[in-house]
């Protein structure tokens, strides 16, 4: 059988906003998405909703606000005709790209024509790890460090691959410098959709202030931040010795992101504009107590599935979980660190989960589209020790 081509259709994000206190603390997760699946459409040229033959959406820690299968009351909030489905992945920090590669598969193989895939996240309204942790004695007997504390996983990574505190804070540093700079000069308001949002505080008189407003811009960045500033931050998860602080670590925050991955006979019979064409992906495990070299393992299997070298590659969004991690990836692949976050990482901009993937994938082809580059790349470690790695041509 051959496999027909895969392309990326109106890649959009919502502004990132910080958990527990930004501007989507209140906001549902799906209610977040629906409105990012509107905007999607609202900006691509119409055609007949109900031809999307799936929504795939997403979702890292799908219980609560985000359980019931997320992606189904997503596509029914977002006004999309009950004949749409829906249903929610998990392959906890790479969902929002792994739901873009099983759409893209399903286009490949030829069974489907026009899906739309991405993630949702809501760190405000369901706590890192879920509500209630699943345990297994069995497994806290055989695979212990598959429980291990995402930080702890990043210190074990700053001492194997030798990443210094210093060299973590200068690339925290920068990601912020990076992130402000981009969102001064208005690079990111072409892939961002902004989202209405409301807040709820009670007055001294017993009634409630609510105010509307609109949230359009990253929250994260911060363009106070001193070398010095984060050099006098207290580790946060090994005390003695530990490198790893607030600063030089990805920021908790709620997000959404969508996509259009159509075929060829789709993007034609309805004159779309696609922006890329899905060349590979792949994920790989790695031993989960140095779960942040993920993207060590797997991108090198994505560039051969794709069929290129990753010196070809021109832009890389690699997820800054944590700056030690980015830092052993980019050091043991060779990689350009010119070509690596331009506009800044999750440091800066936050770390929405299962949305991150998606988000990823809106600003490499928006950034790849202006800088009028070939060859993309989006990478991220995966918590229990994964990492995943998807490779996108410019159309």
């Amino acid at each position: 059988m051959t496999t027909k081509a895969a392309y990326i259709v109106s890649p959009y994000r919502s502004a990132v906003a910080k958990a527990f206190r930004g501007g989507f603390r209140a906001k549902r997760p799906d209610d977040l998405c629906a409105d990012i699946i509107r905007g999607v459409l609202e900006r691509t040229p119409q055609f007949d909703p109900s031809e999307i033959e799936d929504v795939i959406l997403g979702c890292a820690m799908p219980e609560a606000e985000q359980g019931m299968n997320i992606a189904r009351f997503t596509v029914l909030l977002a006004g999309l005709p009950e004949a749409v489905s829906g249903v929610t992945v998990n392959r906890f920090c790479s969902s929002g790209l792994q739901t873009i590669a099983m759409a893209a598969d399903r286009i490949m193989a030829g069974q489907a024509d026009c899906i739309m895939a991405g993630g949702t996240e809501s760190m405000s309204l369901i706590p890192m790890m879920g509500h209630k942790v699943v345990g297994s004695r069995t497994m806290n007997d055989l695979h212990p460090a598959a429980y291990l504390g995402m930080g702890m996983t990043a210190e074990n990574v700053s001492i194997d691959y030798k990443v210094s505190r210093a060299d973590q804070d200068l690339f925290a540093l920068e990601s912020h410098q990076k992130a402000v700079k981009a969102i001064e000069s208005g690079l990111f308001k072409q892939e961002i959709i902004p989202v209405k949002a409301t807040s709820r505080l009670p007055k001294a008189d017993g009634k409630v202030d609510v105010k509307e407003f609109v949230v359009d811009t990253d929250e994260g960045p911060r363009a106070d931040t001193t070398i010095e500033a984060l050099a006098k931050l207290r580790p946060a998860f090994l005390q003695a010795g530990g490198s790893v602080t607030a600063g030089n670590s990805s920021q908790m925050s709620d997000g959404a992101a969508m996509c259009l991955v159509c075929s060829e006979d789709f993007v034609k019979r309805h004159k779309l504009q696609p922006m890329a064409r899905f060349a590979g992906f792949s994920v790989a495990g790695v031993p989960p107590q140095i779960m942040g070299i993920g993207p060590i393992a797997a991108i090198p299997k994505a560039c051969k599935l794709a069929g290129i070298s990753a010196e070809k590659i021109e832009r890389i969004e690699l997820n800054e979980a944590f700056a030690a991690q980015a830092l052993a990836v980019v050091r043991n692949l060779k990689l350009d660190p010119s070509k690596i976050n331009p506009t800044g990482g999750a440091i800066a901009l936050g770390h929405p989960l299962g949305a991150t993937g998606a988000k990823l994938t809106a600003t490499l082809l928006h950034g790849m589209r202006r800088d009028k580059q070939k060859w993309g790349l989006v990478s991220m470690c995966i918590g229990t020790g994964m990492g995943a790695a998807g490779i996108f041509e410019l159309i």
